[in-house]
């Protein structure tokens, strides 16, 4: 059995530099991949002075409107919180959650972070997988701490699955803070490093040269992993998505 997995962060819905909204495109070119599972950031619960400004805003929240039909099952986590609106972090999945929740990662109320966490079992193979998605601090000190508290809760979480998937923005570039403090113990591998032995340049869309979306893994076997670059991507969000496929072992 074959696991196809894409984490973006979609910029709230619209292009670089805030040009344009640009959901139902996003939602659009998301169908055609046909993927299992999409790991979101940056994707608004509500906004109600959009709502009412923008035209073809949805009427339900953005995961929401993603998901549609093709991902029946969802998770979304608020990371930040202000009068009327909210924007977090989601999971969208053909399969079912047998449990998800929410942790709060925050230093500050004003630059609120979490960490997304989801377990699924994959149909008539009986197979465990645990989902993390999140989105990473911009300094150093904030994502050192978050890492420690990835690590902590990683190792409590983790036992009894057989896989584990964190995907999401790290907003590290050079991957020296995952380098430094991501625990050994969990021996994760990030995707696009172990096939191409570089990771994959996503930030700015425009000419990406950072480094900051990953897909770190455990137990399952990379198929292949690429940036989505093309024009037609490069000017939705100011990310470009992260695919990857693995085989269940």
């Amino acid at each position: 059995m074959q696991l196809s997995i894409l984490t973006w962060n979609i910029h709230k819905g619209f292009s670089s530099g805030n040009r344009h909204f640009v959901l139902p495109t996003m939602r659009e070119m998301l169908r055609e991949l046909d993927v299992d599972i999409v790991i979101v950031q940056e994707v608004q619960g509500e906004h109600q002075l959009h709502s009412r400004r923008i035209r073809n805003w949805p009427d339900t929240s953005q995961f929401e409107y993603l998901a549609d039909s093709m991902w029946p099952h969802y998770a979304y986590g608020k990371n930040a919180i202000a009068d009327g609106r909210h924007h977090g972090n989601a999971i969208l999945s053909r399969y079912p959650f047998s449990d998800w929740g929410n942790i709060n990662l925050s230093p500050w109320r004003f630059a609120s972070r979490s960490l997304l966490h989801g377990s699924i079992t994959l149909p008539d193979t009986g197979f465990s997988l645990h989902l993390v998605c999140l989105h990473l601090g911009l300094f150093g000190f904030e994502q050192r701490k978050q890492l420690m508290l990835l690590n902590e809760h990683l190792n409590k979480q983790s036992d009894g699955h057989q896989a584990l998937l964190v995907g999401g923005d790290f907003n590290d570039w050079s991957a020296r803070q995952v380098n430094r403090v991501m625990d050994p113990l969990l021996q994760m591998q990030e995707a696009h490093y172990t096939l191409n032995k570089r990771f994959a340049a996503t930030f700015p869309a425009v000419h990406p040269l950072l480094c900051m979306d990953r897909l770190y893994y455990r137990g399952l076997v990379p198929l292949s992993c690429e940036c989505l670059n093309t024009a037609d991507w490069k000017a939705l969000s100011d990310h470009i998505p992260l695919l990857a496929r693995f085989s269940i072992p």
